[in-house]
This record gives structure tokens, C-alpha cells and sequence, in this order.
């Protein structure tokens, strides 16, 4: 199947998936489960499709893309196995999807479905008018209402022959079968519709039916081409493989807006020009050859080729018709006296309908010119020289070759006895014969223009003009010179030359190709300048010969153009060319080394600085077969002026500059202009160095640097300034920190005595309280000794009491803390689990006394003082190898 969406562009239901043709580019679209597309449907904005066991819609995304989104998922349990969708047409809102089983009816604004199961399958649906019908198998023809089936009719017409397409003609309804032809169906009565097509359409097989703008039916088969049938049942065309169509099987046809015929073949699709002023005939089997001379003479076409000479009824169907006699390459066909005279390989032939009359054996001829003069003479151009034919009164005869010349004269203009030859591989030259035309009395050779491949002469209005690759020139009467014409050259400045070969035409119009147009002039009509137009047809298209390339006015406004493998004609008077609008198709953007990215192009773009290679795409949906759209763009912020014409539907920027751009692109075919310039915005954002935000940075960072320096010189000088008094200061300073470290050293010695006097008087101390408890031990030892009396037990209480006093120690320790600060608190904080006793111990090891001097302190023995020793060096957990008196030292 076959649609068009509201921009023209055309999509197609391909094996592979959905192809979409804008114009310029195919892009195909693969289907969401890889299986066959069946169906498309345009509708509104939406591109519905359908194929195996699904159905959906595409939208256009914002990079241009389109984006499938299923409609049958939420339904799975509904669709047959093996189901596939073959048709969709639309009513009001709702879209219906149709299988060979089963109708499903979608209502877009509820997003719900309705399905309709016929018992015998589903043919074909149908839209008539405001109605939906559709066919099944062995019941007849229905119609929808309310959701719901109604059969319409089930004659016997309905139920053996499979209708292809339905039709409102004349209050009734015109059906299309597939191997029966038409029947109209009014008032519950069927009748055939005769055509001219339909022993053809018996045998062909009918696929698919349309009817076209202008009332129309257009027949695709599955074996037999085309059929274009009037509303009156006339065979207007019937297009095959062997008139140009690329195969027999047609299984879709689609008018689009522009009323060209879409057929989507077995293999392939084709785009047939319907309306076109431009009419091909395409000669495929070779049977005519290249065409190189057409004229419409007594109301038949002859086509001279390099196969001979072929004729046929103008504007009929009929197949061409060959001339006995001219076997070979024909050059020219020329009318003159009413008489046709055909220039040939073999030399000069009279043609009479379809036979031939060699009058002139003597060598090939090119060309005929009349006399100016005598009406009874006509030149000839040979491959050998000029020579002349006369009249008789039995007829024409060959008269006499003309002396003194015998250059190949394919190209040649009398003027009174003067005659002017262009031959490509020698130049320009110009004969004076005598007066009866017998000898050349004058030669000339011109070295301007100098000779070019592919130049011809040609006379347009009495002027002769010569063109080659070095421009167009005139002949100047007066002096006999060729003056080259800058105006009319620069033709071959605007397009590319390919061949000089002009024509003239009755009208007063010389006709000749560049590469890209069919070019004329025509006489202005209120001065002797020449007008130049165009026909947008290239080379490429065309395919003629160069060099021998040929038009012939056939009638007042239409023209025939020989090719290689036909010709094509051109009704001037329906040549006109519609115009378009131009889009945007794709932004891409490319960092190096990297793929490209589709960006969105509907609206404006901001690209990183590294994004700064961008390709645009851009079209016209045009598919006129001869006419290319041509392009111009601008990109404002970097060009000024708008490129030349260029059929090149892109365009590709590279190492752009940051800043904003526009992008313009403009259109035209033909000599149409198209409707819109397109546009497009964007952004190339400056690098991160080069941004605002770096910019303000960059502009801190000066100012800082310059305060800074500012300050910097400021505190140098200030400090070269002070530099003197702070040496001079220095000076003071020193001396008064030997004046400090005098004195220190004089308040550290006075400590150190006071050290040294605190020591001594802890020793002293230390020592009268060894000695005070030795003498007490003593006294109490005599006492135990003398006996055990009250008193005596009284006065050892006392001493006993005197040595353990707590009054002392408290004062020992007043002394000791003096002479060796915090030295308690530390080895307290460092064994919490440490008794007074054990702290007195440690003290008295801290002074380096012997067991023996702490015993008396202790009021124990010595032995008890080792005993303590070890308890304590158990509880601070010391290791075996480190002495107990060498770890109190160090603390």
C-alpha cells in the first residue's frame, strides 16, 4: 500500500518495513517485529501500518525521525495466530485495521476497540462515500452501522467475484471485480459496465483500483501493467513493462496531491507523470533505436533513427511502423513543397507514407537549406561537400554537386551566393559560388571562432549564429565577420557546456542544451535582443546524443525531443511548474572521530564547541521524472550572500567558529521558486575557557594579580625604607637579647642553686628523719630489752607513733614535690593502682636510697623493703630486663 503525508513526503508498506521518500532520501524504517508490512494509512499526523499479528502508528520525533507506537499490544488476546493486517481505512475517528478474518474498529478519542468477526473472513473493506462495506467470502457485500454488520446484498455477483475496490457513480455504486470487469449496483440491480479493457482485464488479474481526480480508474494487475480508463470506459493508457513500467505485477496504485500515479510493483515502485507536460516513449526492445530526426508530417510522426525511418498515427496507441527502403542511420526529415525529404546515411530519400524514393545515391546526407531566391532549389549537405536539388516538372532530381568544396557539410546557412559550413574538426569557412551554383570562386577560412567539439551554425530571424565552448557569435552582415556575443555567451558561464548543436524552430526560436537545461532565444518584440529561457530538464534526464542532440516543433506548442532508447515530448502551452514548500529534514551534528547525532530541527539548537561540525539536509517533494528541485542556502553568521543553484539536498559546515547561526535554505523548480525559506537556529557555545563565567574569573584574577603587584611594590619600597632602622633596630635587639640571655643565664644559675639548696635540704631532711628513727629503733629496742613494765610499753607506743607520723611524711612530701615537681602525680597517673605507702616508696627510690637507708623511713626491715620493691615493680608491670630504680629515674 501506498500514502502521502500533509508534506508530501510518501511512504510505502515494504518486506523490510515502512519506506518513507522525501524527495531527495529513502529511509526505510524497520517494522516493530520484523515481518512484512501489509498496510499504511496517513492520517492526520500519524502514519498507521499494519502487518503480522500488529498494528500501530508512527510520529515524527523532534530530530526528524519517526517513532512506531503499538495499538494491538494491549489487545494480544484477541488477535488470531497467524493474523495479518491488509488493509486500514479511516472513518470520522475511528481508524479500522483489517485482517482476512477479522475487522477492528479503533476509536481514537476513547482509545478503544471494537471488533467485528464475519463467520466466512473478510475480502476487503471499503469506504463509499460515508460508508464503510466490505466483502466476505460466500456471503456478499455488508456494510458497517452502529459498530455492527448489515448485509447490503448477497446475490450471487457478490458471492463468486472478489471485489477489489468500490466507487459512488451516478447514485450508485460502480464495483470493480477481480477478473469480471466493472458492475454498477443501483437500486438492488447489477449490471456490467462495459469498457475497452475488459477482454484485457479477463486475463489480467486485478490487484488494485483507484479513482483518480479527474474521474479516472486506474487498474493495477498482477499481470498485465496498468490500465487508465476514462469515466466514458475509454482505454486511455495501458502501461507495461515494454512502455516503461519496471515489471507486469502492480499490487498498489496511489494518486498523490500533485496527481502523479504511485505503483508499488512485485519488485519495485514507480512514479508515473500523469499530468506532466512532459510525455516519454521509451523504446525498450530496441526495435527503434536512437532517435535523431522527428517531424509530424500530413498528420503522421516519423522518428528518424540509427535503425532507419518509422512512422506512425500521431497521438495513437498504434506501434510504429517501419519505412521500406531507408534501412540505416537517417540524420534529418525535412518538409519543403510538400514534399518530405529524408536526409540519410545511403543520402536523400522522398517519403510517401510508409515508402521510400531514393533520389540521391551519391553520398550521405546531413542537412537541407532552401534557396533564398529560387523555390525550385534546395541545398543539400553531404558527407562530401553541397550539392543541389531542382525541381522539375516530374519532380525532384538531383542537380549538381558544387565545385571547388568538398568538406563534410553537416552544418551549413546560404546567404545569396555566400554560404557558411561549421565542421567540428576543421572550423568555420565560407564559400562564394558563381552565380548558378556550380563552383566555389571563394574560400575563406575563419580563424574566429576557432573550431569546437560539438559547435554548430545555425540562422535564427536572418542572423547567423555559431556556438562552441568559446561562447556564442554572430555573423556581422556588413563585414562578414563573427563577433563573439558576451550577453549570450554567458549561458555557458551560468551552466556547463556539452554541445554547441543548435535549432531553430517556425516561432523563431533556437533551440540548444547545457547540462542541466533545455535553453532557447527568441527574437524580443520591441528590440533585436535576444531573450533567453529555460526548461529545467539536465543532461542526465534528457539522454541524448551529444552533439546530436534534436527538437522538432511537432505542433504549435508542442515539441519533440529524440533520446537513446525513444523520445519524449513537451507541450509548452501545460509547462508549468508548482511550488513547493521546503523543509529541513535533518541537523547533524559531529565531533571528530565520532558518529553523527540527529539533533531536533524543530526547534533552535545549542551545540558544545566540540559539536561544531554540522550536516543539514533538506528537500522539496517534487516527483516530477524531469525536473530536478534545485537548492540555496546561506548560513547567516558566517556567509552573506546565498549560494549558487545546486541540486544537492545537503550540506555539510565544518570547524565552525562559536557564535549563532541561521541557517536559510530556499528552493525552486522549474522556474518556481519555492513557497518558504526554511530556517533553522542554532548556538555553537564558546569552550569553557573562553566563556563569561571565565571571562569574569579571568578579569578577577587580573585585578587581584594587579593589586597584588601594586601592593607588592608598595611593601618593597616600604621595606627598603624601614630596612635601615630595622637594621639599626636589629643591632639593639641583639644587644638586648645578650642583655636577656645574661640575664637568664644569671636567673637559670640562681634556680639551680635553689635546686641544689632544695636538694640538700630534702637530703638533710631525709637524713635527720633516717637518723631520728634509727636512734628511736634504738631506744625502743633497749626498752624491749629491759623489760615489759606499764610504762616501758607507754614509752614504746609513743615511739612507735613518732616514727610512723603522718605529719612527717606530709612534710617530706611538701619538700620532696618542691625539689622534683609533679613527680607523684605523674607515676600516680601512670599506675593508678598505686598505694601511699607504694608512692613513698617510689619517692625514696626517686631520692636513689638503698633498702637498707628506706628501712628505717619505713619503720620496717630491710627485708620488708625488698619485699615492697618487688610488690611494686609487680603492680607497675615492668618488664624483667628494665630495673625498678632505672624506671622511676626516668619519669
Amino acid at each position: 500500500m501506498i500514502s502521502q503525508d500533509s508534506g508530501n513526503f510518501m511512504y510505502f508498506a515494504n518486506n523490510e518495513g515502512l519506506l518513507e521518500f522525501n524527495g531527495s532520501e529513502w529511509t526505510l524504517y524497520p517494522s516493530p517485529n520484523e515481518t512484512i508490512l501489509r498496510s499504511v494509512k496517513v492520517i492526520n499526523n500519524r502514519i498507521y501500518t499494519g502487518c503480522y499479528m500488529e498494528f500501530g502508528y508512527w510520529q515524527r520525533q523532534p530530530d526528524g525521525k519517526l517513532k512506531y507506537f503499538s495499538l494491538s499490544k494491549s489487545i494480544k488476546k484477541d488477535i488470531l495466530d497467524d493474523e495479518q493486517f491488509w488493509n486500514i481505512v479511516q472513518y470520522d475517528r475511528w481508524v479500522i485495521f483489517q485482517s482476512l478474518s477479522q475487522i477492528f474498529i479503533y476509536d481514537t478519542k476513547t482509545q478503544k476497540y471494537r471488533i467485528i468477526k464475519p463467520k466466512t473472513g473478510v475480502n476487503k473493506i471499503f469506504t463509499v462515500e460515508n460508508t464503510i462495506m466490505y466483502q466476505t467470502f460466500g456471503e456478499g457485500l455488508f456494510e458497517i452501522e452502529n459498530g455492527r454488520s448489515k448485509l447490503i446484498s448477497n446475490d450471487a455477483m457478490f458471492i463468486k467475484n472478489k471485489i477489489v475496490n468500490i466507487f459512488h457513480v451516478n447514485d450508485g455504486l460502480l464495483l470493480q471485480t477481480q477478473f469480471n470487469g466493472f458492475l454498477e449496483y443501483k437500486n438492488g440491480i447489477i449490471t456490467p459496465w462495459a469498457t475497452e479493457a475488459d477482454d484485457q482485464m479477463k486475463i489480467s488479474s486485478i490487484y488494485n483500483c483507484q479513482m483518480l481526480s479527474d474521474g479516472s480508474l486506474a487498474l493495477g494487475s498482477v499481470s498485465n501493467g496498468i490500465f487508465i480508463i476514462t469515466p466514458q470506459g475509454k482505454l486511455k493508457y495501458h502501461i507495461t513493462q515494454n512502455k516503461g513500467l519496471s515489471n507486469n505485477t502492480a499490487l498498489s496504485v496511489f494518486e498523490d496531491k500533485d496527481k502523479n500515479l504511485w505503483v508499488a510493483l512485485d519488485n519495485g515502485i514507480n512514479c508515473i507523470n500523469l499530468q506532466s507536460a512532459v510525455r516519454s516513449f521509451v523504446d525498450d526492445t530496441g526495435f527503434l533505436g536512437t532517435v535523431y530526426a522527428s517531424i509530424l508530417y500530413n498528420g503522421t510522426l516519423y522518428v528518424g533513427t540509427n535503425q532507419g525511418l518509422f512512422c506512425k498515427a500521431y497521438k495513437s496507441n498504434e506501434e510504429f511502423k517501419f519505412v521500406s527502403g531507408t534501412k540505416g542511420q537517417v540524420w534529418s526529415l525535412y518538409e519543403y513543397d510538400g514534399a518530405l525529404f529524408c536526409g540519410h546515411d545511403s543520402g536523400t530519400y522522398i517519403i510517401s507514407g510508409t515508402t521510400s524514393a531514393h533520389l540521391f545515391a551519391g553520398s550521405g546526407t546531413w542537412k537541407f537549406e532552401r534557396h533564398p531566391y529560387n523555390k525550385n532549389l534546395l541545398f543539400q549537405g553531404n558527407y562530401h561537400g553541397i550539392s543541389v536539388l531542382e525541381k522539375t516538372a516530374t519532380g525532384w532530381k538531383f542537380r549538381n554537386w558544387i565545385k571547388g568544396f568538398d568538406y563534410s557539410s553537416r552544418y551549413f546557412e546560404v546567404v545569396g551566393n555566400d554560404i557558411y559550413i561549421s565542421h567540428e574538426y576543421k572550423g568555420v569557412f565560407r564559400i562564394t559560388t558563381d552565380s548558378g551554383y556550380g563552383k566555389v570562386v571563394n574560400f575563406h577560412a575563419y580563424k574566429t571562432p576557432s573550431k569546437g567539439k560539438n559547435a554548430s551554425l545555425s540562422s535564427l530571424n536572418n542572423d547567423i549564429y555559431y556556438a562552441s565552448k568559446d561562447g556564442f557569435f554572430r555573423l556581422d552582415k556588413k563585414t562578414k565577420e563573427f563577433v563573439k556575443q558576451d550577453k549570450l555567451s554567458q549561458v555557458f558561464v551560468n551552466d556547463e557546456y556539452i554541445s554547441g548543436k543548435l535549432t531553430p524552430d517556425r516561432t523563431d526560436k533556437l533551440w540548444f542544451f547545457t547540462k542541466n537545461y533545455i535553453n532557447y532565444f527568441s527574437c524580443g518584440k520591441l528590440n533585436t535582443e535576444l531573450k533567453h529561457d529555460i526548461i529545467p530538464i539536465p543532461s542526465s534526464l534528457t539522454n541524448s546524443m551529444l552533439g546530436f542532440e534534436n527538437i522538432t516543433q511537432i505542433t504549435p506548442s508542442t515539441y519533440l525531443i529524440g533520446t537513446t532508447d525513444g523520445y519524449y515530448t513537451i507541450n509548452m502551452s501545460e509547462l508549468a511548474f508548482n511550488r513547493y514548500n521546503v523543509f529541513i529534514t535533518n541537523v547533524a551534528t559531529n565531533v571528530m572521530n565520532q558518529n553523527t547525532i540527529s539533533q531536533p530541527v524543530s526547534s533552535e539548537g545549542s551545540f558544545g564547541h566540540s559539536e561544531n561540525n554540522l550536516t543539514f539536509s533538506f528537500t522539496v517533494p517534487e516527483y516530477g521524472k524531469y525536473v530536478n528541485a534545485e537548492y540555496q542556502y546561506m548560513l547567516e553568521g558566517l556567509q552573506d550572500e546565498w549560494s549558487e543553484w545546486s541540486d544537492r539536498p545537503f550540506i555539510n559546515f565544518k570547524n565552525l567558529a562559536s557564535g549563532d547561526y541561521t541557517f536559510r535554505v530556499r528552493a525552486k523548480t522549474g522556474n518556481s521558486l519555492s513557497i518558504n525559506t526554511a530556517e533553522y537556529s542554532f548556538t555553537i557555545l564558546k569552550p569553557w575557557y573562553a566563556t563569561t563565567f571565565a571571562l569574569i574569573i579571568y578579569l578577577i584574577i587580573a585585578i587581584i594579580a594587579a593589586y597584588l603587584i601594586n601592593r607588592a611594590y608598595k611593601n618593597y619600597y616600604h621595606r627598603q625604607k624601614e630596612k635601615l632602622i630595622e637594621e639599626n633596630n636589629r643591632l639593639l635587639e641583639i644587644k638586648e637579647l645578650e642583655n636577656e640571655q645574661e640575664l637568664m643565664k644569671i636567673k637559670n644559675q640562681q634556680l639551680e642553686q635553689d635546686f641544689e639548696n632544695k636538694n640538700r635540704e630534702l637530703a638533710a631532711s631525709t637524713m635527720n628523719l633516717i637518723k631520728k628513727n634509727e636512734l628511736l629503733s634504738m631506744i625502743k629496742d633497749d626498752l624491749k630489752k629491759s623489760g615489759e613494765g606499764g610504762n616501758i610499753k607507754s614509752v614504746i607506743t609513743t615511739i612507735n607513733k613518732n616514727i610512723n607520723e603522718d605529719d612527717t611524711w606530709d612534710m617530706f612530701k611538701e619538700a620532696f614535690n618542691n625539689a622534683d615537681k609533679d613527680f607523684l602525680k605523674k607515676i600516680k597517673k601512670a599506675h593508678p593502682l598505686l598505694t601511699p605507702n607504694d608512692l613513698r616508696l617510689c619517692a625514696y627510690l626517686r631520692l636513689n636510697l638503698s633498702s637498707k637507708e628506706i628501712a628505717p623511713l619505713l619503720n620496717i626491715s630491710v627485708r620488708s623493703v625488698e619485699i615492697k620493691r618487688y610488690r611494686l615493680r609487680k603492680k607497675m608491670d615492668l618488664p624483667h630486663e628494665l630495673g625498678l630504680v632505672e624506671y622511676i629515674l626516668s619519669v
